[in-house]
């Protein structure tokens, strides 16, 4: 019977994650990588695991989810973190690396494996046999075309993503719970009134407020008039949102016993309801001048923001309804996604779903169980978001302590809280390597 072997196209982050879990379990793999017979509009070197944007990869602290996360991704035999440590570069609390020496030095363990063999070129369809699509945001148009068709057209090449912020950190004695006109169940939407005079000065601070940088190809006019940033409704107009988004038609604020003059509704970004979403709120705002603008309205004067909204190009699939918890593609066993593609928002998310995707396609060829990390870990707690058939309007998340289960006795220090969501985490990884890896 012929060795099976494992083809991954990407050698970002995610591909060359996997390629290492692959070759650490005795599996062949060969790692397609595009470059330098074909470049994406943002990459320009030659090596794997490019950087394109920022060469910080976040916290290090343990009361981060950053920190939290690669130092689960530690435990599991990390290649980025590895040659992240080895690379890096004064930055304070954060991991920082020297780009070029990152890129290279990860190249060169990945070149230095005698399992793993990388080939240059552009895939423009999707293999039979095992393999891991760990593409990347910025996959070739030819890919694309084939992953959309694969995902039933289920592929977004932009993101327009509303804020995120926790549960137990909006007010609630300045909000209520309500479907507007009563249907559905009272508590699917926390509704966050604002009387005039509160609406007028959070609309004038909203229009004021600074956008960040669009890269040129990112600017595509189609995305704007499809997904409309809450800022650029507003400026048509002072009622425009009291008319759309914040549109009080249909709820009586109990307080007052009257409709607001504007609302805010939240939803539940996930099915514990640890997170809320700001609906209609997808913005182009700087993440400062999100926190400074959105936390004018009453309850979300204190709002911990799990993830800024954003928008700029991002392939991803609509995971939830296409893949399992362990990354594998839910109509074909063999097939596994890795990376940014599959709805993990940075840098070193993308690494660790590429360890989790190389470690499942190790186990599917092995005949073993699959793994996927405990729901109070950083990773097993992403595997699950992206993942999790309740949600909606899916849009990538990064590493966030609003993901996991909160501390069953309320902590209400913040430091305190997120240090003893770490001790769990690591601990109950811990016990699950032993038994699983």
């Amino acid at each position: 019977m012929a060795k099976r072997k494992v083809k991954i196209i990407g050698g970002g982050f995610a591909g060359c994650e996997a390629a290492h879990q692959l070759a650490k379990r005795g599996i062949e793999v060969e790692l397609c990588e595009m470059k330098p017979v074909k470049y994406s509009p943002a990459h320009s070197s030659e090596n794997l695991c490019e950087l394109v944007c920022s060469n910080s990869f976040k916290a290090m602290r343990l009361e981060s989810a950053a920190g939290m996360m690669k130092a689960e991704m530690k435990m599991l035999g990390s290649l980025c973190v590895e040659c992240a440590e080895a690379t890096a570069v004064p930055a304070g609390g954060a991991l920082a690396v020297d780009r070029e020496k990152f890129s290279a030095l990860v190249t060169e363990r990945i070149n230095s494996d005698e399992l793993i063999t990388v080939i240059r070129e552009e895939i423009t369809d999707i293999p039979e046999g095992d393999v891991i699509i760990a593409a990347g945001p910025l996959a070739s148009e030819a890919l694309g075309e084939k992953i959309s068709a694969l995902c039933g057209g289920n592929l977004s090449f932009f993101d327009a993503a509303a804020p995120i912020v926790t549960a137990e950190s909006i007010n609630l004695e300045k909000a209520f719970m309500q479907s507007r006109y009563d249907r559905g169940e009272p508590d699917d939407y926390i509704n966050c009134p604002m009387d005039k005079e509160q609406y007028e000065a959070f609309y004038e601070a909203l229009i004021s407020a600074e956008s960040a940088p669009v890269h040129q190809f990112d600017k595509r006019k189609d995305v704007y008039e499809g997904c409309m940033p809450i800022e650029v409704m507003a400026s048509r107009g002072k009622d425009t949102i009291r008319f759309g988004p914040m549109k009080p038609a249909g709820l009586t604020d109990p307080h007052t016993g009257r409709r607001p003059w504007a609302n805010l509704q939240l939803r539940k970004e996930n099915r514990e309801g640890t997170m809320y979403n700001l609906v209609g709120f997808q913005t182009n705002l700087k993440f400062g001048e999100q926190k400074r603008v959105f936390s004018m309205i009453p309850a979300l004067e204190n709002a911990e923001f799990v993830r800024y909204g954003v928008m700029h190009r991002n392939t991803f699939i609509d995971s939830p309804r296409l893949l399992n918890s362990d990354f594998s593609f839910r109509t074909r066993e063999n097939l596994f996604f890795a990376g940014q593609i599959t709805g993990v928002e940075g840098y070193m998310e993308s690494a660790m779903s590429g360890i989790l995707a190389g470690i499942n396609a190790a186990h599917r060829i092995l005949g073993r169980e699959s793994f996927v990390p405990p729901a109070d870990t950083i990773c097993g707690a992403l595997a699950r978001y992206i993942s999790d058939e309740s949600i909606k309007n899916f849009q990538p998340m990064g590493a966030a302590f609003g993901l996991l289960p909160p501390p069953e006795n309320r902590i209400r220090d913040k430091k305190e809280r997120y240090a003893f969501l770490a001790e769990r985490g690591l601990a109950s990884l811990e016990k699950e390597i032993t038994k699983s890896l």
